[in-house]
């Protein structure tokens, strides 16, 4: 067995770990593993004829090349957001079956978010054995309780929110920290929460600042160190900045090229009269070396996967759900989105989470 394996989309903690797992395990079994550079762009860049560019785009991953890999951060084979189907020159399906079939791989592991495990998904139509793993410190692909990176994510953005309150307190300020989320804003929900913010705005929720902006008023005129702290979705909205109320910005590209986290900001400066303090959370989420349960969940995920091509299963994608690691159809991702459950976990009016009914709920109380 000749098996392939690429991570494409962002870099998150645990994919090294996931890699070295698939490898271990298949160098267990006799099986060879090939790892292809920069997810699905490396794929399409690669002349099977020419060792030159196989080379340069892959690199043969055995039992001593990745010792030590579990402790590292990103990812060895690097990464790109690529869809061969979207390519420019037209669908490049064709080109990513042939090289696989070229270069003798017998079955594909891919780890990514929800770009990379489409195009996997498609692939596996085309008759390809493929099995997907979730990735994205977000958390938000659809059919999984958890994806590798997000435990990270979370406890940095803990740790970084925390040790911001210092700098925040000494200034009697209102601190606004951006976290990553464009369409979940479940990470920023849950760092809030653990880091007892004062309010929480996630990409599922317009902030209404006639509401919004009082309450952080009110938070730091009751605190005694007389200072707020606020954390905000980069993927979240302020109602008005589409014209039908307050325009924080000048223009549109104004909006693109100031964060929501500077442009709320902005808001509680003019409107409140108060000194900000913004930061940008950003990179920082997903650099460095994995947590103890990114680290697990890379093993687990990265062992079951071998486990079930070594069953002879194709065209699925393994998960986390209720607490169990098992495996769904690899076009489980295209059936849904992922988003934080309003109703049950957040609450709009307060602009904060809502976490405390805990029975029956998984670990991450989503």
């Amino acid at each position: 067995m000749r098996i392939g394996i690429l991570t494409g989309g962002g870099d998150v903690p645990g994919l090294n770990p996931c890699i070295r797992s698939v490898t271990l395990s298949a160098d267990d079994l006799g099986w060879e593993v090939v790892g292809f550079r920069r997810g699905w762009e490396g794929v399409m860049e690669i002349d099977p004829s020419g060792p030159a560019s196989v080379a340069a785009s892959s690199l043969p991953l055995t039992r001593e090349g990745v010792r030590g890999l579990d402790r590292m951060g990103g990812t060895i084979l690097h990464t790109s957001r690529n869809d061969p189907r979207t390519r420019e020159g037209g669908d490049g399906t064709g080109q990513v079956l042939e090289t696989l079939q070229r270069l003798g791989i017998d079955a594909m592991v891919t780890l990514g978010g929800d770009g990379t495990l489409r195009f996997s998904a498609h692939l596996a139509s085309q008759g390809v054995p493929v099995i997907s793993i979730p990735k994205t410190m977000d958390n938000d692909v659809f059919g999984t309780d958890y994806c590798i990176g997000f435990s990270t994510a979370v406890s940095r953005s803990v740790e970084a929110i925390n040790a911001l309150r210092t700098t925040v307190e000494s200034h009697e300020r209102i601190g606004v920290v951006e976290l990553f989320g464009r369409r979940s804003g479940e990470t920023a929900l849950l760092s809030g929460f653990l880091a007892q913010v004062d309010r929480t705005v996630i990409a599922e929720v317009p902030a209404d600042l006639d509401v919004l902006l009082p309450l952080l008023a009110e938070d730091k005129a009751s605190n005694p160190a007389h200072y707020a702290m606020c954390v905000i979705s980069e993927g979240a909205t302020i109602e008005g900045e589409n014209g039908d109320g307050e325009d924080l910005s000048r223009s549109a590209s104004d909006r693109e090229d100031l964060g929501i986290g500077h442009r709320l900001g902005k808001a509680i400066s003019s409107r409140l009269g108060c000194g900000v303090v913004n930061q940008e959370l950003a990179y920082l989420m997903r650099a460095g070396e994995p947590d103890a349960m990114d680290r697990m969940v890379g093993f687990a995920f990265g062992g079951l996967a071998v486990q079930l091509l070594q069953r002879g299963e194709k065209a699925r994608m393994v998960t986390l759900t209720d607490g169990n690691y098992t495996h769904v159809p690899i076009d489980t991702l295209l059936r849904g989105e992922k988003k934080v459950d309003i109703e049950g976990l957040y609450d709009r009016t307060a602009y904060r989470a809502r976490l405390m009914r805990v029975e029956g709920m998984p670990m991450f109380l989503y």
